[in-house]
């Protein structure tokens, strides 16, 4: 029994031993060096493209559809006449009104005469004052009268020139919604117009980024329609009113598109840029090691002290020193820590896996 004790014991100096020498052992490692991180958090967001402006065009009065000059996919330029309605009955309404403006002028002239005669009678005291002053408020009636038959030619001369529906704005027709023939009235859409030119991003934002987002945040935008080509945007409106059921709000982009390639109507994705808030050190994606606890760790470079110094060859060998580190944000391949690590120290980016803490290394590149 005492033998196999005895055994025991030597098969395990032995292991501790062989444990101690690959402790010893030196790996070979690839390191980077840790900078000051200049770069704030990025995050991603997906919204729907909506034009500027986008209007469904209804006729301003009441009439049958003569002309439809465009159809979709048209481009048109503001003011280009789109829809023309029947304007016959308006002109011949019309042609009334002037008639009455012109029996207006003719009775005013009268009036104004019957006044300038009843003046010199009157100074010669041939008729009464009383006389002259109706004669006056005779001229006063004829002058009013002129005015309103005036207005009611304008009016006229305005509804018939409704009759004719002109472009709003520069744009492509989205939809065609009648035909020559049609009874149209006021209110009734007859086509969508879409401006092409200002292109905007519509994203839904969650509440906590409100007073992230800023005039300091850098966007690109990249359309599903343009691949990967990225364009450049900037903050239109962030609109204050969150919705309650998803804790969102409404952020605008408005979009550097002078090719006017976006279409409205379909997806894309922002890629949002926050400045840097906290002071960080740079450090590469591969350095960090997940622990058990769901924090995160790294090893750094240390060159060994007296006490603990690795000499093989003649030469000292540097060991690693695993730190502690805390994520802040990540940009691309590199993170941003804070934490047990100063600027300028050599961190770990390869063979770090089965690093031990003060494991001699043997730094490539060295």
């Amino acid at each position: 029994m005492r033998l196999l004790f005895a055994a025991l014991l030597l098969l395990a100096a032995c292991g501790a031993q062989e444990q101690d020498g690959d402790d010893t052992e030196a790996v070979r490692v690839a390191v980077a060096v840790a900078e000051e991180a200049t770069f704030g958090e990025r995050f991603s967001l997906t919204g729907t493209l909506t034009a500027a402006r986008d209007a469904q065009l209804s006729p301003r009065v009441d009439g049958l559809v003569a002309h439809v000059h465009v159809d979709a996919g048209d481009r048109v330029e503001a003011g280009q006449v789109l829809v023309e309605l029947d304007p016959a009955v308006g002109r011949q309404t019309l042609a009334r009104v002037r008639a009455q403006v012109a029996e207006a002028e003719a009775a005013a002239r009268e009036a104004e005469r019957l006044f300038a005669e009843a003046q010199r009678l009157g100074e010669d005291q041939y008729i009464a004052a009383s006389q002259v002053e109706a004669r006056a408020s005779e001229l006063r009636l004829a002058q009013a009268a002129l005015e309103s038959a005036h207005a009611s030619a304008r009016e006229q001369a305005e509804l018939v020139e409704r009759h004719v529906l002109p472009a709003p704005f520069d744009g492509v027709v989205a939809e065609k919604l009648t035909e020559a023939g049609e009874w149209v009235q006021r209110g009734t859409p007859v086509l969508s117009l879409v401006a092409t030119d200002r292109v905007r991003l519509d994203l839904r934002a969650p509440q906590e980024r409100f007073g992230q987002l800023d005039g300091d945040a850098r966007v690109r935008v990249f359309a599903d329609a343009l691949g990967d080509a990225p364009l450049p945007a900037r903050i239109g409106a962030r609109v204050p009113v969150t919705d309650p059921g998803a804790r969102t709000f409404l952020l605008r982009l408005l979009i550097d598109d002078p090719e006017a390639r976006l279409l409205p109507g379909t997806s894309a994705r922002a890629e949002i840029d926050l400045p840097a808030e906290a002071p960080a050190l740079a450090v590469s994606r591969d350095a960090l090691l997940r622990q058990p606890d769901g924090g995160h760790s790294l090893f750094v470079i240390e060159d060994a002290v007296a006490e603990d110094a690795v000499v093989e060859d003649g030469e000292t060998r540097p060991v690693a020193r695993r730190r502690s580190v805390r994520v802040l944000r990540e940009r691309d391949d590199l993170v941003a820590v804070s934490g047990d690590l100063q600027p300028g120290q050599r961190v770990v980016v390869r063979g770090n896996e089965a690093l031990t803490d003060g494991q001699p290394v043997d730094v490539a590149g060295h």
